[in-house]
């Protein structure tokens, strides 16, 4: 049975607009488009209604823009976001407002294919963190790789070139070598989306490759010092240390 596709809102003020992102989608069979706003009024009503997976969204709007929209909305409704406007400039605001991706119009299709396929992860993330109902079965698949933004770059990471990564509230910081990436994931939305046998939990902030552990010092109240390959010393907890043994094979 195939999944549920990620149901769209699109809201823009210009009926092109819609129809470009109407366009760009048509070639995603896994992206269900549920309704079209004109403005942010509608864009309330129609989440309230529609309990929408996914916005696209314009910032520059009559009455309440984007951002303020986003606002309005509580918490537990707040779907997933991708800003698309003809406006550059906001880009760092729209990743502080918490969206997944920020496309430019006119639209590039690779662009904004791009941006889906960030959607697509994410959505796992979330799925894998959803309870399963008794006697279903988890579907989410690994991710192989990680995409970062490096400047105007973006930068395809390999999940086992990682070697350790740390919570930054709403970021984590990938530690690649002797480089540091950050990059616009929650630890646990991205604890959701790696391989569960490569990657450790060791404490509330950290994740480690078990395949960069070299040595386990055991410290004082059942906590412990993990050191990797390169001599990057972190903290075992001690609330993580149960799952350490199984992964590690500490006796």
């Amino acid at each position: 049975m195939s999944p549920a596709p990620i149901r769209t809102l699109l809201v823009d003020d210009e009926v092109l607009a819609r129809l470009a992102l109407r366009q760009a989608l048509a070639a995603h069979a896994d992206f269900e488009i549920v309704g079209e706003c004109g403005n942010a009024a509608e864009a309330l009503q129609a989440v309230a209604a529609l309990a929408p997976d996914l916005l696209f969204l314009d910032i520059r709007m009559p009455g309440l823009d984007g951002f303020k929209l986003l606002h309005q909305l509580q918490p537990d409704t707040l779907p997933m976001v991708v800003f698309a406007t003809a406006y550059g400039q906001h880009a760092l605001r729209a990743f502080d407002a918490n969206a997944l991706d920020y496309v430019l119009k006119p639209i590039d299709q690779a662009r904004f294919d791009q941006a889906l396929e960030r959607v697509r992860r994410h959505w796992r993330g979330l799925q894998a963190r959803t309870p399963v109902a008794p006697g279903a079965h988890a579907a989410a698949v690994p991710v192989q790789r990680i995409s970062v933004r490096v400047g105007e770059h973006i930068r395809v990471i390999p999940t086992d070139a990682i070697d350790w990564i740390q919570a930054d509230g709403n970021y984590v910081c990938i530690h690649v070598g002797k480089q540091a990436y950050l990059h616009r994931e929650t630890l646990s939305g991205l604890l959701a989306m790696l391989d569960p046998g490569r990657f450790l939990r060791i404490h509330r902030g950290t994740l480690v490759n078990v395949e960069r552990v070299r040595e386990i010092h055991p410290l004082f109240q059942g906590n412990a010092e993990v050191v990797l390959h390169d001599g990057t010393r972190l903290t075992l907890s001690r609330r993580f240390r149960v799952h350490a043994r199984r992964a590690l094979g500490i006796a």
